[in-house]
């Protein structure tokens, strides 16, 4: 079992010497119009901290919370999305439970396994490891497009898709190299993210700006302020731990390194002996990852942006 000093992506119960449960839950408002799609991402997103852990989802649980008005069309395009995605997993849909609300939410409860000596921790990165993203940034920033209407779900579909993915190939990738610790990129931007890996291994880390993987647009959206609400927060709560090396404007790429993702990619931490083997195990499975950085030594869980 864990503790919470770490802020690791599941409950990790060990259940014999060869097998460990994997518990984790995730749930949100829906960030795109589309029902289908928003099943999709929403279940994507929860599967993706199992994945996190080096560990297969085996069951999931939906969590419906809509209001009676929207009808049984929406809400069934919605699960079936989700149920599209926990079948892609391979793992199964066994039941849920449904309230009335007037703001709706879905998500999943996903129950995985992994074998208790190959779970894969936020922590065990060490100095001189190489920092590996798998998925482009900038999904908050478009979600506020969207919802500002600046651009059509059309225009998004690079972006939904993305976030639709499963972070299976990325993890079966991972855990056939062996890496040192990894976690899904979401809600606490790349900077917030990369932070709790690096504290938590005791490790400063290097960011290398031009190598971070952007939708298009990204910087154009942030240049005109078009961010979420907590990106601010993010910001100021990065500010504490972060060095700022680089040329390039820091106001404006804190709101990129800082925007809340949704489903985002695996960040993963890997000696840089194994890291060819891990960057031709990702592209052979599809996977465009990016080396964005490295750990260092150094006060832990400081972050130089260069």
């Amino acid at each position: 079992m864990l503790g919470f000093e770490t802020s690791d992506d599941c409950a990790v119960y060990r259940l014999n010497d060869d097998m460990a449960a994997l518990l984790t839950i995730d749930f949100f408002t829906p960030i795109v119009d589309d029902p289908y799609d928003f099943g999709r991402i929403t279940a994507a997103n929860a599967l993706s901290d199992v994945y996190a852990m080096g560990g297969r989802p085996l069951t999931a649980l939906n969590m419906l919370a809509f209001p009676c008005s929207l009808g049984a069309d929406i809400v069934g395009e919605v699960v079936r999305g989700g149920a599209e995605k926990v079948t892609e997993a391979g793992a199964v849909t066994v039941g849920g439970h449904t309230i009335d609300d007037k703001e709706p939410k879905y998500g999943l409860s996903v129950f995985g396994v992994v074998h208790p000596d190959k779970v894969v921790r936020n922590r065990g990165a060490r100095p001189g490891d190489v920092l590996f993203l798998t998925k482009p940034v900038g999904t908050g920033i478009w979600g506020t497009a969207l919802k500002r209407q600046l651009v059509t779900e059309d225009d998004a579909r690079e972006v939904i898709e993305s976030m639709a993915t499963l972070n299976k190939a990325a993890c079966e990738a991972m855990v056939e190299v062996g890496v040192h610790a990894a976690t899904d990129l979401t809600g606490f931007g790349v900077l917030g993210h990369l932070q709790e890996m690096a504290h938590a291994s005791g490790c400063a880390a290097e960011l290398s700006l031009a190598t971070v993987p952007l939708f298009p647009r990204t910087v154009e959206f942030a240049e005109e302020d078009v961010v979420p609400g907590r990106t601010a927060e993010v910001i100021s709560w990065a500010n504490g731990f972060v060095q700022w090396h680089s040329s390039q404007p820091r106001n404006l790429w804190m709101k990129v390194l800082c925007d809340p993702q949704t489903s985002g990619g695996l960040m993963i931490a890997v000696s840089e002996e194994a890291a060819d083997q891990l960057r031709i195990g990702l592209e052979v499975r599809g996977v465009e990852a990016a080396s964005i950085g490295r750990f260092t030594s150094g006060s832990p869980g400081v972050i130089t942006v260069i």
